[in-house]
């Protein structure tokens, strides 16, 4: 019987899922997304073409696969759509590789008007939310008050959706926050339509079929551990589980199914919006990497903040997903730099510790860097581990000796051509 292999970030996002999954996908029947929403993109480069998917699994390029959007994820129906009349447009026959979870929840307009009313009121203390109805949608799945996939097709369906509307309308009154949803809603509307001549399924009953058929499956994350919303930098986080156990809940597998767990990360460390990030370099060299790695949101086009490799936090995240390789991604990025830094431990209130913190929010944590010598040299065009300039193997080297796991893919740049395998 096959297991499902889980692919996920180990920081705070964006370091480059899209591109990995796609690389990955001719291994696999299946790609599942398993949570989060369309806060998240994962940017695809290949053929000179350039696509960002928000929703859809990046599997969807690759002639037969399957892929399936789980029931951990919530979704809005109006950017769905969108992102799949951008890949139909392509040519891609999307309605035969695409498959929606019944379980999985809607994000309505009303819950766009929340995010933003509920942003708003945290004032200074914003979290840094994309304002896409992530977390308010979240909150009504808790709260057992959401619409999911699965009530489209109920006769009750529209009646439903004006009660849970009229309850987020006085949600909003209250905090005296005025939302014209109108010219949305209709959109919204429309889109729901549209979803129907797709094949909504229990996800969980076919992703356990698939494995007893001996169906190789790939699980896709989004965002980065390090926004988990147990054990990534609480508030500042998203609203689900992005480590690999959301893949056992996110899609009706038991943890005994998991086989391998593909952790990527970047050669340095990006974050957007709020929060700690040790590393960060508020400098002219954080601003080169910034340039060069074009750190810009796929989703927001906002500027990421931008440091050095903080391993005490990868290191962190390898250990609560049992991660049995690391991808490397962006290494390219620093081609030219005289010396690389990368952070080995950190000084909070004078102590030295090799653990990420619980009062990281609240505390000032200084970064224990060691350093590296650069590289030098174009890597963009070397194919082989062996072609890698020496100053990069070594770093490698250390992060694997640091982390305890093999690095087994190392990008060297945005192509699904830029890859070596080890």
């Amino acid at each position: 019987m096959k297991k499902v292999d889980v692919v996920l970030g180990l920081q705070w996002g964006d370091e480059g899922k899209g591109k990995v999954v796609d690389v990955l996908t001719p291994g696999y029947d299946v790609v599942a997304r398993f949570q989060g929403g369309p806060n998240a993109g994962h940017s695809i480069h290949f053929a000179g073409d350039s696509f960002v998917l928000h929703t859809v699994p990046s599997g969807i390029f690759r002639d037969g696969s399957v892929n399936i959007i789980g029931n951990g994820v919530v979704i809005d129906p109006v950017i769905l759509m969108e992102e799949i009349a951008a890949i139909e447009a392509k040519g891609v026959d999307v309605a035969s590789r695409l498959r929606i979870a019944k379980r999985a929840n809607l994000i309505l307009p009303t819950h766009r008007a929340l995010d933003a009313a509920n942003e708003a009121a945290k004032g200074k203390s914003k979290i840094g939310s994309t304002l896409k109805g992530i977390g308010p949608a979240y909150t009504d799945k808790i709260a057992r008050t959401g619409l999911r996939v699965g009530d489209i097709t109920s006769d009750n369906f529209t009646a439903r959706y004006e009660a849970l509307k009229a309850s987020h309308m006085g949600t909003l009154k209250q905090l005296n926050y005025e939302a014209d949803i109108t010219e949305y809603e209709k959109k919204w509307m429309e889109a729901v339509e549209a979803l129907r001549r797709f094949e909504f399924i229990d996800n969980e009953v076919v992703v356990n079929r698939y494995l007893a058929g001996d169906t190789a499956i790939l699980a896709e994350g989004a965002q980065g551990s390090l926004l988990d919303i147990d054990f990534g930098t609480y508030p500042f986080v998203t609203s689900s589980n992005t480590l690999c156990a959301g893949a056992c809940t996110g899609l009706g597998v038991a943890p005994s199914a998991i086989g391998n767990v593909l952790g990527i990360f970047k050669a340095y460390c990006t974050r957007v919006g709020s929060g700690p990030f040790p590393t960060e370099l508020n400098d002219e060299v954080g601003e080169t990497l910034r340039q060069i790695g074009h750190e810009f949101g796929a989703t927001t086009g906002r500027p990421r903040r931008t440091g050095w490799l903080d391993l005490v936090a990868l290191k962190y995240t390898v250990m609560m997903n049992g991660a049995t390789s690391l991808i490397m991604m962006k290494c390219d990025v620093m081609n030219d730099f005289d010396t690389v830094k990368a952070a080995v431990g950190y000084k909070v209130n004078g102590q030295e510790i090799d653990w990420f913190p619980y009062e990281a929010n609240d505390v000032a944590v200084e970064p224990v860097y060691k350093e590296f010598k650069g590289w030098k040299a174009d890597t963009s065009k070397c194919r082989t581990y062996d072609e890698l300039p020496q100053e990069l193997k070594d770093y490698i080297k250390f992060i694997e000796d640091y982390t305890g796991v093999p690095v087994s893919i190392i990008s060297v740049g945005p192509d699904r051509s830029e890859t070596i395998y080890r």
